[in-house]
């Protein structure tokens, strides 16, 4: 069953004890005519399901991103620990990973505890990441998130009245940071009909030394191969085993610093543990589309409390 709510200005999403009937996304109006993508960049992110472009940001706005994520975890204390993981889904299914939707939470590395449980190094190089309503809470990050560069780039792909709805900061920390599988972002966020995109920002030199991503071109054309839904409080895998693919048939994503990849929600994509001495910081937004034609069905893990609306993005509300 999938909640509904009309508001003209913001879009309330409920969880499904309080409002069970279906959610309606409204339109907004449309004002910016610039585009960003040529056509020849257009036809490459349909064809292989992710587009690289360099230099999208600069080093500047790069470098305060970098320097407001360390002010939050110099300001965060580790009193509730949650040990993030994409091989076993369970051990984030906890409270505090779902009431990251509504806040910033933070998640350390699997092999950042030694066997008694304490950290084995300072928390700055244990944690895996934090996320997951940055795009909103911090100002920093909500500027980027809703720069008018990035709401003009999701015009240009399509989108009407695209809605932010969750945002990372990924670490991959020196000699520690750990593997992330292959996967689909729509496996984990979705509308319906699907629609959902990824900004990945660098915000470091991304190579196959520290980990970078790992893309198969064309695999968005496939569909959607695996679904995750809560229910009951309960995480559910459709198909409960994932898929296993041949790593050799991905492309490496090498990406220098203020470079951004963005990904079709479809697209398989993984990235190898970071064995190296050098970190891999990077920025990640989800949209989704946000028009009257599009819902968020309540089996999403990610739910909204009532009172923290998704706010859309327009070109008329972008920050400059």
């Amino acid at each position: 069953m999938q909640r509904a709510l009309r508001n003209p200005v913001h879009v309330k999403f409920f969880t499904h004890q309080l409002v069970p009937q279906r959610t309606v996304l409204r339109r907004s109006a449309r004002t910016s005519v610039s585009s960003m993508l040529t056509q020849q960049q257009k036809e490459q992110f349909e064809r292989d399901g992710y587009l690289v472009l360099e230099n999208f940001t600069p080093l500047q706005q790069t470098q305060a991103l970098r320097h407001q994520a360390s002010q939050l975890v110099d300001g965060f204390d580790p009193k509730s620990i949650s040990v993030f993981s994409t091989k076993n889904q369970a051990k984030t299914s906890d409270d505090y990973f779902n009431e990251s939707a509504n806040n910033i939470s933070f998640f350390f590395e699997e092999n950042a505890f030694d066997e008694d449980g304490k950290l084995r190094q300072p928390k700055s190089v244990s944690i895996n990441k934090m996320g997951h309503a940055m795009h909103d809470t911090d100002p920093v990050f909500r500027k980027w998130s809703r720069s008018a560069q990035a709401a003009e780039l999701l015009e240009d792909l399509g989108y009407k009245r695209p809605l932010p709805v969750q945002s990372m900061y990924i670490f991959k920390q020196p000699n520690i940071g750990g593997e992330v599988v292959p996967h689909q972002d729509s496996t984990f966020l979705y509308t319906d009909p699907l629609s959902v995109v990824g900004f990945w920002i660098a915000l470091e030199d991304s190579t196959k030394e520290n980990g970078c991503l790992w893309s198969l071109p064309g695999s968005h054309k496939a569909g959607v191969r695996r679904k995750m839904t809560v229910k009951d409080g309960k995480t559910i895998f459709d198909p409960p085993t994932a898929e296993q693919f041949d790593l050799d048939t991905f492309t490496p994503l090498e990406m220098k610093a203020g470079s951004m990849v963005i990904l079709h929600g479809n697209n398989i994509h993984y990235s190898k543990e970071n064995t190296s001495p050098k970190s891999r910081h990077a920025y990640s937004v989800h949209y989704v589309e946000g028009t009257d034609e599009y819902t968020w069905p309540e089996g999403n893990w990610l739910q909204r409390r009532p009172d923290f609306p998704f706010q859309p993005l327009t070109p008329a509300t972008a920050v400059a």
